[in-house]
C-alpha cells in the first residue's frame, strides 16, 4: 500500500543526507528508505508498504525480523556479544560448525572456517587451496561474481566497473565461459552439447597456456547469481568434477547467493549431485546478520594455527541467528522455497510465448529470473527495458532488482506465501505489458 508519491518527503530527506556522506560506490536502483520489515513486507519512512522480492539481496532467508531469529539474537546478546572465536572458545560456534559439517554435500568429514561476508569466505577458500596444493593458479567463469576484495575480485567475471581502477589484481586467474545455455558461447544446444565449456580446459588451455599441475582450484557458482541466475545442466558439473579429479584440482562451490535453501534445497549443489571440495556460504546463513562459512573436506583444511583467522568471524550473536535460521529452514522454509518457486515458475514459463520482450525464464526454488530482450529471435539484450520494468515495479510497490546485463531476479524471503507470489507476478505482468507498448 503506497501512501505518498515515491520517494516520499522523509525518504527524499534521507537520500539527500546520504549523498553528502556515504560512499558513491554504493549501487542504489531506486530510492527505498526502509523503516521496518516483517516477513516479506517492508515499510519505508513515509509509511509506504512494499512486497520485497529481493530479501536484502537474498539475505533475509527467514523474512524480515523473524520472531524466532530475533529471540535467538536477543537471548545471546544478553549473555555476551563477542569473545573472538579464533582466540577463545564458545559453544554455539562449535554447534553451528557441527551442523554445517553434517549438512554439507557428500559423506566426507568436513571442517568449518567462519568469517563475516561472502568475499571473506572466498578469500579463505583461495588461501586454503594454495596452502593445501602448493599451486598458485585458479580457474573461474565469465559472468561469475565472488566478491570485491582483491582475491575475490580477481575471480569475478561479472562487470568491468567492478575491476576498473584496481589493478594489479591477483595473478594466475583464467576465466572460461559458464554453462549459460540460453547464450551458449559455443553455439550448442543443451541436449546435444559435449560440455565444450568444460572441455576447453583439457582440449585447449591445459596443453597451451595453463599447466594443469599449477592449478590449485576451480571456483564455480552452482547457480550463477549476479550473472543472471543462470542454471547449468547437470552434465556441466559431472564433467567439471571429473576434470578436477583427473588433475588433482580442488573444486570450490560458491554458494554465497544460491545456498541456504534459496533453490529449494539447502545447498544448490544438491540439485546436481555435486560434492565440492570446499563450499563458501554467506548471505542467507544468518537471516541478515554478518556471517560466512567456508566448509571444506577435513583433509584440505589442515593449515596451522595463525595461518588464517578473523577477529569477528563466527560472532556469537550471528551464530545464534544462524542456528535459528537453519532450524527454520529445515522445519519448513526449504520446502516452502521449492513449492512456491515451482508455483511461480509454472506461470512465468508462459511469459516467453506471451510477451515478445521476454527471452528466457529460469531458476530453481525461489531463485528465479527472466531475461529481457529486444527480439526473441536474435536475443538482443534490452537493459533499458529491464531497468524500466524494475522502476515500474517499484512504483507499484514491488521490489525487484536486476541481475546480469538484462535480467531481473526474484529472490524473495523464503517465507513468501502463494498469495504474495501471485500478487508479485500480477504486478510484474503489468510492468512487462507496459514496456511491450
Amino acid at each position: 500500500m503506497l501512501r505518498t508519491p515515491l520517494p516520499g518527503p522523509k525518504a527524499r530527506a534521507v537520500v539527500e543526507r546520504d549523498q553528502k556522506v556515504l560512499s558513491p560506490s554504493y549501487t542504489r536502483s531506486y530510492p527505498l528508505v526502509i523503516a521496518r520489515g516483517e516477513g516479506a513486507i517492508v515499510e519505508d519512512v513515509d509509511g509506504n508498504r512494499f512486497l520485497d522480492m529481493n530479501a536484502g539481496i537474498a539475505v533475509v532467508a527467514t523474512g524480515h525480523s523473524h520472531p524466532k531469529v530475533v529471540a535467538a539474537v536477543r537471548a545471546q546478546a544478553e549473555k555476551f556479544l563477542h569473545m573472538s572465536g579464533t582466540d577463545f572458545y564458545y559453544e554455539n560456534m562449535v554447534e553451528l560448525a557441527e551442523k554445517l559439517a553434517a549438512l554439507a554435500p557428500g559423506p566426507d568429514p568436513k571442517r568449518v572456517y567462519f568469517g563475516n561476508s561472502g568475499a571473506e569466505a572466498i578469500e579463505a577458500a583461495l588461501k586454503m587451496a594454495r596452502y593445501h596444493t602448493g599451486r598458485d593458479k585458479f580457474v573461474a567463469f565469465l559472468g561469475g561474481f565472488h566478491g570485491r576484495t582483491i582475491g575475490a575480485l580477481s575471480l569475478t567475471g561479472s562487470k568491468s566497473v567492478q575491476k576498473k581502477g584496481f589493478a594489479p589484481l591477483l595473478g594466475g586467474v583464467t576465466h572460461i565461459p559458464y554453462a549459460y545455455c540460453y547464450r551458449c558461447a559455443y553455439g550448442k544446444q543443451p541436449d546435444t552439447c559435449a560440455v565444450e565449456c568444460v572441455q576447453v580446459l583439457e582440449k585447449q588451455l591445459f596443453p597451451t597456456i595453463l599447466p594443469a599441475e599449477e592449478v590449485a582450484a576451480v571456483f564455480v557458482e552452482p547457480v550463477q547469481g549476479e550473472g543472471g541466475y543462470v542454471v547449468p545442466p547437470r552434465k556441466f558439473f559431472d564433467e567439471l568434477r571429473a576434470v578436477c579429479d583427473r588433475h588433482g584440482i580442488l573444486l570450490v562451490a560458491d554458494e554465497v547467493q544460491c545456498g541456504m535453501g534459496r533453490t529449494g534445497k539447502l545447498f544448490a549443489s544438491e540439485h546436481f549431485g555435486l560434492e565440492p571440495d570446499i563450499v563458501a556460504l554467506a548471505k542467507g546463513i544468518a537471516s541478515g546478520l554478518p556471517l560466512s562459512a567456508t566448509v571444506a573436506k577435513a583433509q584440505y583444511m589442515q593449515w596451522k594455527p595463525g595461518a588464517h583467522a578473523s577477529t569477528f568471524g563466527g560472532n556469537p550473536v550471528s551464530v545464534a541467528a544462524s542456528l535459528a535460521t537453519i532450524e527454520l529452514l529445515e522445519q519448513e522454509l526449504i520446502e516452502n522455497s521449492a513449492g512456491i518457486g515451482a508455483h511461480m515458475r509454472q506461470r512465468m514459463d508462459t511469459w516467453v510465448s506471451r510477451y515478445p520482450v521476454i527471452g528466457d525464464v529460469r531458476g530453481l526454488g525461489l531463485m528465479l529470473a527472466f531475461e529481457v530482450v529486444k527480439d526473441q529471435g536474435n536475443k538482443e539484450r534490452a537493459p533499458e527495458l529491464r531497468n524500466r520494468i524494475e522502476q515500474l515495479a517499484f512504483e507499484r510497490g514491488v521490489l525487484v532488482l536486476g541481475a546480469g546485463q538484462n535480467s531481473i531476479r526474484l529472490s524473495p524471503p523464503l517465507v513468501l506465501t502463494k498469495e504474495q507470489a501471485d500478487y508479485a507476478l500480477d504486478v510484474l505482468e503489468e510492468c512487462i505489458q507496459a514496456v511491450c507498448g
